[in-house]
């Protein structure tokens, strides 16, 4: 009875433990997905509005058209240069604090856009006149601010990548030269060949008869053999390969049929 509790306990648990992790998969899950949606919504939002802000650039006249013109140019800025920051951090690291630089500046940007939108509704346009060039100002500022940031990001990827190529072209120089060390291979090669040539004439022209000869050819032998190593059988030259017959077995018995062939006959003819 004891055992059969116990067993049910570790049932009971083992369920438990699954469903609270299933339960937990389930919230995680649902987490990502409504991160996902929501920075889907934000980014096709912030395009309806990059959008807008270009149709109102040519369709409106007077403050509006220039209060839409700073919003557009405040906007295309700050996200050309969180997409260069973002696109070169995973090559450099030192880019995220650039990065956070330009959270902080993105901050700023959206209180001007906000100051900017309610200044688009405001109906009197002696106060448009006077607070656009301060708005104006503040959002060159914020844009030479994150374009300093941005062609400083692209020159640094830029000259990275000059010295990797450097780097790499001199690589490359040096396995070619690797490559090609046949070249004084052969010119050693070449030299060690006379060499031997002219010491076996010299030793051919000291001796006589047949001690000369056999000197020569020794010599010869030498150089054949030291001259050798560089000329090797091929797979389909045909050169050191047994022959047919060698194969099949059949070299002796043809060997012993042309010999009899070659005996002269004995018989009443030749008597």
């Amino acid at each position: 009875m004891d055992v059969f509790g116990v067993m049910i306990g570790l049932v009971l648990l083992f369920g438990i433990a699954t469903l609270v992790l299933a339960v937990v998969g389930t919230v995680k899950a649902a987490k990502a997905v409504a991160a996902k949606v929501e920075k889907h919504e934000a980014n096709a939002r912030r395009a309806v509005e990059t959008a807008t802000l270009k149709a109102k650039t040519y369709t409106k006249v007077g403050p509006p058209a220039q209060i839409a013109t700073v919003r557009l140019k405040l906007r295309t800025s700050l996200d050309g240069t969180r997409q260069v920051l973002e696109g070169g951090l995973a090559q450099d690291g030192q880019l995220g604090e650039s990065l956070a630089l330009l959270t902080r500046l993105d901050a700023h940007a959206a209180e001007l856009d906000g100051e900017l939108r309610v200044l688009e509704r405001e109906p009197d346009t002696a106060r448009i006149a006077a607070k656009l060039p301060e708005l104006r100002e503040r959002a060159e500022r914020i844009t030479h601010a994150a374009e300093t940031m941005r062609w400083a990001a692209q020159d640094r990827m830029h000259r990275f990548a000059d010295d990797e190529l450097s780097r790499l072209s001199q690589e490359c120089e040096s396995e070619a030269g690797a490559l090609r060390h046949w070249d004084t291979g052969a010119g050693s090669g070449s030299a060690s060949g006379a060499a031997s040539g002219t010491a076996a004439a010299s030793a051919a022209a000291s001796g006589g008869g047949s001690a000369g000869v056999g000197g020569a050819a020794g010599a010869s032998g030498a150089a054949g053999s030291s001259g050798g190593g560089a000329v090797r059988a091929g797979l389909t030259d045909g050169k050191g390969r047994p022959s047919a017959e060698d194969l099949l077995g059949l070299a002796d018995p043809l060997a012993k049929l042309a010999q009899r062939l070659r005996k002269p006959s004995t018989g009443p003819s030749a008597s």
